[in-house]
């Protein structure tokens, strides 16, 4: 339920009565004594869906959109209308002036929203390079990223320039912000020699998952834009939302700054795409759902541009996403492209040298190893398959092993191999 306190106009207080009489609503009203402009004050209950409707109403009834409104939520109301008044207004969506003000609290200030997101995005960045699930969430909690995706989606549906400008800036601003504070930080992990020498962070499975993304990853995004839409118009559960959104952002962003730092472009570039993937599936489906839901703009004359922006924003954004997820596509065929083959590498010589001719001889446990990037199947580059092998105390080698290898896998595959095989030689006691 919503409390509703508004300032009657002098000469307006019979029709404005008169109105939430029609409306069958409950009221208290009494002199107002302060401002000369105002004769009255009515302060009545009204479901939050109703809050909309009956000032429009009261508006028509001579109170002015600079009137003094105040809307409130109360804990409880006991009214004996109050039943009539949900059956009458069921939904349990917010008003439009309930909308933007949320919308602006959910933009905070610079300082404040610059604060939390190096905070957020060192955290994550720590916890990419631990290889900890449980650090990355962390960081998402404590991340402002909600605020300004919901801000340029309602300032687009109500025609509020400055809300768009604000939510825009700080989407750019904090995202280009994130990419470089993941750099900083990885280039003094460098510089410092916190992380052991060599070490390739592609490897790790959690900067792995960002720079391996699917189509998954736009579901993600979406789900995210469409769950924080819910939650600003229900008002419920907005601070699990703005996990979601964060996870969806920070974390990828946070890896494109550490393929700058360690001079890995792929990284970067492909973290930077799957960044923008994501906040733009983050803002078209937070701008459809909530236009859906019937949000126009206050003044009836500013409800066709309102419309225009929109439609236009939605293919703009619809098209960007469509290019990016070609992108996003390729990846995922050059990755499970690349998985196959691994998988068929490893299983065809563990076949082979199970053959008579090679009885005598044994793999190490694990030891075929396959390096087969993404960008080898893009270059076109051959892929590299390593074989250790043990072998009795002089026992003669097979003659052109690891070109049979090479040459049964490359037959097998399709693809071009380079095969390397060592041998551990062992002895055994009588």
């Amino acid at each position: 339920m919503r409390l509703v306190e508004v300032l009657i106009p002098k000469g307006k207080r019979d029709s404005v009565l008169k109105t939430l009489d029609a409306e069958g609503i409950d009221y208290a009203a009494w002199q107002e004594t302060g401002r000369g402009d105002f004769e009255a004050v009515v302060q009545f209950p009204i479901p939050p869906v109703g809050v909309e409707p009956v000032l429009e109403k009261l508006r028509k009834a001579g109170v002015g959109e600079d009137t003094y409104t105040i809307v409130l939520a109360p804990e409880m109301v006991i009214s004996r209308r109050i039943d009539t008044l949900k059956e009458h207004y069921p939904d349990q969506r917010i008003s439009r002036e309930e909308l933007i003000t949320r919308a602006q609290d959910l933009a905070p200030p610079v300082s404040t929203y610059a604060a939390f997101l190096i905070l957020s995005t060192a955290i994550a960045t720590a916890g990419l390079l631990l290889d900890s699930v449980a650090t990355i969430i962390g960081a998402m909690v404590i991340a402002p990223l909600m605020g300004p995706a919901i801000s340029t989606s309602v300032g687009t549906v109500v025609y509020d320039r400055k809300l768009v400008t604000r939510g825009l800036t700080l989407q750019i601003a904090g995202l280009l912000l994130a990419i470089a504070v993941g750099a900083l930080i990885g280039f003094l992990v460098m510089e410092l020699g916190i992380m052991p020498p060599g070490i390739d962070i592609r490897e790790i499975s959690q900067v792995a998952e960002r720079t391996s993304p699917n189509f998954l990853s736009l579901f993600l995004a979406l789900g995210s834009g469409i769950a924080g839409a819910i939650s600003i118009i229900r008002n419920a559960g907005s601070a699990l939302v703005g996990v979601a959104i964060a996870a969806a952002l920070v974390p990828p962003a946070a890896t494109a700054g550490l393929g700058f730092a360690f001079g890995l472009p792929a990284v970067a570039i492909i973290s930077s795409v799957l960044v923008l993937v994501n906040v733009l599936a983050i803002n078209i489906s937070a701008l459809v759902l909530f236009w859906l839901s019937g949000f126009r703009p206050l003044r009836p004359s500013a409800v066709g541009r309102a419309r225009k922006a929109v439609v236009s924003n939605v293919m703009v954004l619809g098209v960007a996403i469509a290019i990016l997820s070609t992108v996003l596509g390729l990846v995922t065929y050059v990755s499970s492209q690349t998985a196959l083959m691994e998988q068929q590498a490893k299983a065809e010589v563990s076949v082979m040298l199970n053959e008579s001719e090679y009885e005598d001889m044994r793999l190490v446990t694990e030891s075929v190893d396959v390096s087969y990037r993404p960008a080898d199947l893009i270059l076109n580059e051959p892929a590299r398959v390593t074989v250790i092998l043990y072998r009795r105390a002089g026992q003669e080698l097979p003659p052109g092993i690891a070109q049979r290898i090479d040459d049964h896998l490359t037959e097998f595959t399709g693809r071009e191999v380079r095969v390397r095989v060592g041998f551990i030689e062992a002895q055994q006691t009588t």
